[in-house]
């Protein structure tokens, strides 16, 4: 099996911005809760979440034929192999971030529903050290799902990939990995996980360097936003969205 040094790697720039856009309410919880809420992989909303490619699904039978016991069945190893692969992703929890110095444009209208949104600036090095140890860390790479071979030696690998057309989200992510219901020493793949996802507390205040808020909003959502960080003693500098400057012609 792969080793995780071998599939997660790192900014090399350790106090790299990262960028988490939120609409209000979601900026809300976070507050209340006084952590980051980590997603089941299966929710997140792509349907290629944890998936091999088109590469893969080729040559797999072929890769593998020469390494398996003669007359064993290399198709349905295949098959048992790709249900797995679906299987596992609901005991998979990410949590998503950009890696950028500067705000985006694009995130914003991706990533936000109205102008009542709020974009939280941190660094890297920060959330690295505020989560647990169970948590891994590694920049996403976007690869050709038609072309390109995908290693096979740890599940984990195909959550650190996108399809190309994802490449302007240039996305860090921090995953945590579920224990596998298993009965003895067998794996239970028909067990179901029942929950959504989970919150791992954090201090707010040493992850946040500041707040931001979306393109055109109002004055008083920028109040309303300072107010309610400050109650939840998150005293941060509530800044308007730079997309907002007057234009010098």
């Amino acid at each position: 099996m792969a080793r995780n040094t071998d599939i997660f790697h790192t900014p090399s720039d350790q106090s790299v911005g990262i960028w988490r856009y939120l609409d209000f309410t979601k900026f809300a919880a976070m507050l209340e809760v006084a952590g980051i809420f980590f997603s089941r992989a299966d929710l997140l909303g792509d349907p290629f979440e944890g998936s091999y490619s088109k590469a893969n699904e080729k040559i797999r039978s072929e890769t593998y034929k020469d390494l398996l016991p003669e007359g064993f069945d290399v198709d349905k190893l295949s098959i048992t192999f790709s249900a797995f692969s679906k299987w596992v992703r609901q005991w998979i929890y990410i949590s998503c971030w950009h890696i950028n110095n500067h705000e985006s444009a694009s995130m914003w209208k991706l990533y936000t529903k109205s102008n009542e949104a709020v974009a939280i600036k941190s660094k890297f090095v920060s959330l690295k050290n505020l989560l647990p140890g169970n948590v891994h860390f590694g920049k996403v790479r976007y690869v050709d799902y038609k072309r390109e071979w995908m290693p096979e030696g740890n599940f984990l690998y195909p959550f650190v990939h996108k399809r190309k057309s994802f490449e302007h989200e240039n996305e860090l992510r921090a995953i945590i990995l579920d224990e596998i219901p298993s009965e003895g020493d067998q794996i239970n793949m028909k067990k179901r996980n029942v929950i959504t996802g989970v919150t791992i507390s954090v201090d707010l205040s040493a992850l946040i360097d500041e707040i931001y808020v979306a393109p055109s909003s109002p004055d008083w959502f920028r109040e309303l936003v300072k107010n309610v960080s400050g109650r939840y003693g998150l005293n941060k500098p509530v800044i308007q969205s730079s997309l907002d400057e007057t234009p010098f012609f």
